[in-house]
């Protein structure tokens, strides 16, 4: 079909312009527009999502600039209509386009590329709604770092920095985009199963307003261990990290803040310094000191890791200095530190553990006893202290000293309640497929496919394959699916300004 015509049916709702390119038809788009010929289909499609609140007044302004330069109807804005709305309108339409032999539809179907625009949170929603869709051909997606930690955009080549608006810059990005390779990369799955507190007190983000890659779901299976009157389940994914301890509890004092005085939070530069402030606030630069014992990972919980699919649990001896832990997928944590690095085989203790790849079915767990420990990150081969690599990994927290911790998704922080009588909260991570990435030089994200790269010794992805589902019974619920599209629609009371 590719060699048919040079001429295919379309519309175009603005005179054609250097952009053209990239331009997608009204009619694509929208289901009620009337069909007319144009000479001939885009050789890389775009659709654009944009967080209108990021990035102080970036947000808007990119906006208007992506509307000038492309058409009008393929520029959405975030806090106006969520991408699963919009992605599933297209690709109704895209179906019953093909089925009636439309050549242009077949080839945007073939080549559309999306664009995101926001913080890690907002890249993080959309990568969601593509998982949750389970396209037979999904685009890829680009991201435009416009939040603080731009972890997801720096990971794959298009850096850390908050963007210029102007048209020749947004000609520039979608030239990348236009070249950019497609790299595939783990999405895991995440439950956290509790008992939702009855009372209890409500800071500027509440005890249980969690993120919303996280919903609350109450089938569970009959033979679920946990299946008792007053737990609820939440469960949701994620594509860069998981985080609990010091990191957590210093993001969620920024979106505190940021919450309480949303005009002071408008530069990039001015939000990471607050950042750094908040940690000296809360001495972890001086964390043994200033910091309890209970407040160590080892007393909070017990951590057990499925290193490789159909495998026993193991429960790993965490070092009692730890305060801080990282599930980690990418290789950019914290505004672009890589807290696993490049194990060498020097130390017998690094000798079991590979290069962090994105693609291998794997997760890096590392722990940091303090922010000095973290600033290690910042000399060449450095590196937090490297606990596992795992297929899956759980946390089961008991009675203790401590009555509550702190977690982050994707650069999404909550103040987590812990059990204060008999109960148990369990968080899970487990892997659960995979989303595709455009990638820019130079990309930081390994794959396992790369030729150029020695392949990890260990296939995650191979036979063990039939026996991972044997094992994974106990959360049959929980794992069965990550969500229809909606569970990534932002609820009507969650203000998408505080996305990061």
């Amino acid at each position: 079909m590719e060699g048919e015509a040079d001429i295919v049916v379309g519309s175009c709702s603005k005179p054609c312009g250097p952009l053209e390119e990239y331009h997608i038809p009204d009619y694509i788009l929208k289901p009620d527009c009337q069909q007319v010929i144009v000479d001939h289909a885009p050789p890389c499609p775009v659709v654009v999502f944009i967080n209108s609140r990021s990035g102080g007044q970036l947000g808007s302004s990119l906006i208007k600039t992506y509307r000038e330069l492309l058409n009008e109807a393929q520029v959405f804005d975030l806090s106006e209509e969520a991408p699963d709305k919009v992605l599933h309108r297209l690709y109704v339409n895209l179906e019953r386009l093909k089925m009636e032999g439309d050549i242009l539809a077949v080839q945007i179907w073939r080549t559309l590329r999306l664009i995101v625009a926001g913080g890690d949170g907002t890249a993080s929603w959309l990568l969601g709604v593509v998982s949750d869709l389970k396209l037979a051909h999904p685009p890829p997606v680009a991201t435009v770092p416009l939040g603080t930690g731009n972890n997801l955009p720096f990971s794959f080549g298009w850096g850390k920095k908050n963007p210029s608006t102007d048209q020749e810059a947004v000609k520039s990005f979608l030239g990348l985009v236009k070249h950019a390779k497609e790299i595939k990369i783990d999405s895991w799955h995440i439950i956290l199963r509790m008992r939702v507190p009855k009372e209890g007190p409500c800071d500027p983000i509440a005890p249980l307003e969690l993120p919303h890659s996280l919903h609350a779901f109450h089938r569970v299976s009959s033979g679920d261990s946990f299946n008792m009157e007053g737990y609820h389940t939440f469960r949701g994914g994620f594509w860069n990290y998981f985080s609990m301890g010091m990191d957590a509890e210093v993001s969620y004092a920024f979106h505190s803040e940021r919450k309480r005085n949303p005009e002071k939070f408008r530069n990039q530069l001015t939000n990471q310094g607050t950042y750094a402030k908040l940690g000296l606030k809360q001495g972890w630069f001086c964390a043994s000191l200033s910091q309890p014992s209970s407040r160590n990972l080892a007393q909070l919980a017990k951590v057990k890791v499925m290193k490789r699919p159909g495998s026993q649990w193991e429960e790993l001896q965490v070092h009692h200095s730890i305060r801080s832990i990282v599930c980690l997928n990418l290789p950019s944590f914290s505004g672009g530190l890589n807290p696993w690095g490049m194990p060498g085989t020097r130390k017998a203790a690094d000798r079991e553990f590979t290069a962090p790849f994105v693609d291998d079915g794997l997760i890096e767990v590392v722990g940091f006893r303090d922010a000095w420990h973290g600033l290690v990150l910042l000399a060449p081969n450095g590196h937090g202290t490297r606990i596992a690599q795992a297929h899956r990994v759980r946390f089961e927290f008991h009675k203790g000293a401590a009555d509550h911790t702190f977690m982050r998704v994707d650069g999404e922080p909550w103040k987590q309640p812990l059990p204060t009588d008999d109960d148990t909260v369990v968080v899970e991570i487990s892997h659960l497929r995979q989303v595709t990435m455009l990638a820019n030089e130079p990309c930081r994200s390994k794959s396992v496919s790369d030729p150029s790269l020695p392949s990890p010794a260990h296939d995650s992805h191979g036979d063990d394959k039939d026996a991972a589902e044997e094992d994974e019974n106990e959360w049959e619920d929980g794992r069965r699916k990550f969500g229809a599209a909606d569970t990534f629609k932002l609820p009507d009371e969650i203000d998408i300004a505080h996305l990061s």
